[in-house]
């Protein structure tokens, strides 16, 4: 779960999810959306496989991604669940004051 939570802690990465919301895109089609290099948007690409949040298709030469929604959407409740009613929450560290 904290690869997923890695992999939506920044912006440009959230954005990718919403775009890959509409369908499928490729690597270019993604990176031509953003302003920033082709290498740094490969490096967001990467995390997003290491979260296992999409799917890379090699199609010729092009890179075809596909949003997992369903491995976001398990994070997503799993966190909600660890934090829900009825779960046992640790008690507070005491600090010795100081």
């Amino acid at each position: 779960m904290s690869q997923v939570f890695k992999a939506l802690s920044d912006p440009t990465r959230r954005r990718v999810l919403q775009l890959l919301r509409q369908g499928p895109m490729s690597a270019g089609e993604l990176s031509d959306r953003f302003d920033v290099s082709r290498p740094t948007m490969s490096a967001h690409f990467a995390v997003l496989k290491e979260a296992d949040l999409v799917h890379a298709e090699k199609v010729g030469k092009s890179v075809i991604y596909h949003l997992k929604l369903s491995v976001l959407e398990d994070a997503l409740l799993g966190f909600v669940h660890s934090f829900g009613p009825g779960v046992e929450m640790p008690a507070p560290s005491r600090k010795a004051a100081g």
